[in-house]
């Protein structure tokens, strides 16, 4: 899709004036400089693509380029940043845009941004590999592409969460006003996220006679191809003569605001060098993710300088999601009728219910929001006699292919890091042959070959009996915590599980047991003891993919770090589009109410 007309007489007479008003504001305009990421004694200049008959052969040297003023400098090119460059360069056409990007194309086996991350408990959260991703698109490489709506009792003040809701259902409704685009961006169709408010689906249930109360079962997650940010939008944002794109470069520190809490100046290296340069713009966006937002902004403490101090806020009350699997669901109707698996739109868009709570439920339960969805019988353990399940643990756990299929929080959500059961395994797949290899094969196609992919398997129990994965929101502790080292550099993180994040999951589970039995629907069977519950969640659950927290939004500085427009506060130009402005994680995964949010931020600011 390209953003800006150039052909015909509307095209010529947007070019005359763009270039006018680039000559006015004396704004350098490189093209790319991805020539930053050179070979040592390779030429420092950057060769100018596109479309030669009207750009012809320009290099651009660096040194030009950092004498310029951009409009917008944008940190981070994953969903975020990415998001917000495109809807910016639509909004403003007349805005010079610079994206920085660490990564780069044929990224080592290292970096130096995840090698100086040290991870305190790593019992529950995964090493800084496996976290992010570096280069265009960011952690949109490993997407699952499921998009999830944030709900309204994520912004207001429960109990349970202490003083961590410093947000309020004004700026969900606010954001709201922008999931059309992001759903567009993001490729998940733009249906609803509730089925009450389809009418080809309201009067459907998840299993024959299951009723809406206290669980529901109409909420859903919808599922994007999944869109690869990087690859899928390089050519739009390389054709853009509006956004310029940095690749090998790290956001090392800002600058100084001056009186007004105008910063002008952010400083950045080049691939692992210690030397600095100076990169000028008017407006500043950190949409680096949780982990680089919050580092350059600890390392960044002269832009609180215009307040009594740095907020007290930043860096802490970090959160992910609990998940994993206590218990199995067994359902009393019509195996064929229950909706194990994904629905689809005519459009092609997967979706899938959740078991989801109301508000009114969680605030006089004094709960976290928790989702749970169906899911398939652990596949490490054999005893699911499913030859199917066992041909894929088998895959998953061989060394070459296994790394081939799935990331590796994927592929551990799989193993759970267990080669176990080998022989029983193979007992499974020869007895069911041989849907034991076909429904693999079918799943392989669907999931890897279409453009429009399977977003997960979930196979039909004849038994109409499923495991039930639960995905629960955190308390805000201060506590959990990401901080600077003593070289002042290093990211050191805290992240634990609290006894109120456990037993909510636990009271969950029998919220749901005692509902299906009411209706006579189904009941709960528990894997573990009452008593051996908390120990089990604190010994399954694992995060630091979904990160949040660490510059919440709040109405001041003494209870946050970014104002509801998510301005840094003590300064006038510099925003943050991260999930780091969170102050709650929700049951929801965070990438695609960010890019609603990212979407809001490029209209407010087009709108300034």
């Amino acid at each position: 899709m390209d953003l800006c007309p150039r052909d015909g007489a509307a095209g010529r007479a947007l070019s005359s004036r763009r270039r006018a008003w680039r000559k006015f504001r004396n704004v350098a305009r490189p093209r790319s400089l991805d020539g930053l990421c050179r070979k040592p004694g390779t030429s420092g200049a950057a060769t100018f693509p596109g479309n030669r008959s009207k750009y012809p052969f320009v290099k651009v040297d660096f040194s030009k380029a950092t004498a310029g003023i951009y409009d917008l400098c944008v940190i981070g090119s994953g969903p975020a940043g990415i998001t917000f460059a495109l809807e910016a360069a639509r909004m403003m056409p007349r805005a010079s845009i610079l994206l920085i990007e660490f990564g780069r194309e044929a990224m080592p086996a290292h970096n130096v941004l995840d090698d100086s991350i040290c991870i305190e408990n790593l019992r529950n959260h995964h090493e800084p590999y496996e976290c992010t991703n570096k280069g265009l698109g960011g952690s949109s490489a490993t997407w699952g592409g499921r998009c999830v709506m944030y709900d309204p009792v994520d912004f207001l003040s429960r109990d349970i969460v202490r003083d961590g809701c410093t947000w309020d259902l004004s700026f969900l409704e606010d954001v709201r006003r922008h999931v059309p685009r992001a759903a567009e961006l993001c490729e998940c169709g733009q249906g609803p996220f509730d089925l009450a408010e389809d009418p080809a689906r309201a009067e459907s249930r998840i299993a024959e006679g299951f009723q809406s109360a206290e669980v529901t079962d109409t909420v859903v997650e919808r599922w994007s191809m999944p869109t690869q940010f990087g690859p899928r939008y390089r050519k739009e944002i390389e054709a853009s003569p509006q956004i310029h794109l940095l690749e090998g470069c790290r956001a090392s520190r800002f600058g100084p605001p001056d009186q007004t809490g105008c910063v002008s100046e952010l400083f950045v290296r080049v691939g692992e060098s210690a030397t600095e340069s100076g990169v000028r713009s008017r407006r500043f966006v950190v949409a680096a993710g949780t982990q680089e937002t919050t580092r350059l902004l600890l390392r960044s403490p002269q832009l609180f300088a215009g307040l009594a101090g740095v907020p007290d806020a930043l860096g802490r009350y970090y959160q992910g999601h609990v998940s994993g699997k206590i218990a199995s669901v067994q359902f009393h109707g019509d195996p064929r009728k229950t909706e194990y698996g994904f629905l689809r739109e005519p459009d092609g868009t997967y979706l899938r219910r959740r078991f989801h709570f109301p508000a009114e439920v969680l605030c006089r339960e004094n709960l976290l929001n928790t989702a749970i969805w169906l899911d398939n019988p652990l596949y490490f353990n054999p005893s699911h006699r499913s030859g199917a399940m066992s041909f894929m643990y088998l895959a998953m756990i061989t060394p070459v292919l296994g790394k081939k299929l799935a990331p590796p929080a994927v592929a551990h959500s799989v193993t759970k890091g267990k080669v176990t059961g080998v022989p029983a395994h193979l007992m499974n797949i020869l007895r069911g042959l041989p849907g034991s290899l076909w429904t693999p094969a079918s799943i392989f196609y669907r999931r890897y070959i279409r453009r429009r992919k399977l977003p997960g398997v979930f196979l039909f129990s004849p038994q109409n009996r499923y495991a039930l994965h639960f995905h629960a929101e955190q308390v805000p502790d201060r506590k959990n915590r990401m901080e600077l080292g003593p070289d002042g550099d290093t990211l050191v993180i805290h992240y634990s599980l609290t006894d109120d994040d456990v037993n909510s999951v636990i009271r969950c589970h029998e919220l749901l047991d005692a509902h299906l039995r009411k209706l006579d629907c189904g009941h709960l069977d528990y894997w573990f003891d009452r008593a051996a519950m908390p120990a089990a969640i604190h010994d399954m659950s694992r995060d630091g993919i979904h990160q949040s927290g660490t510059t919440r939004i709040a109405a001041a500085p003494e209870q946050g770090v970014v104002n509801s427009d998510l301005l840094v506060f003590g300064t006038e130009n510099v925003f943050v589009c991260s999930s780091s402005v969170f102050p709650t994680s929700g049951q929801a995964n965070p990438t695609f109410f960010l890019c609603a949010m990212a979407v809001r931020l490029a209209h407010h600011l087009a709108q300034a």
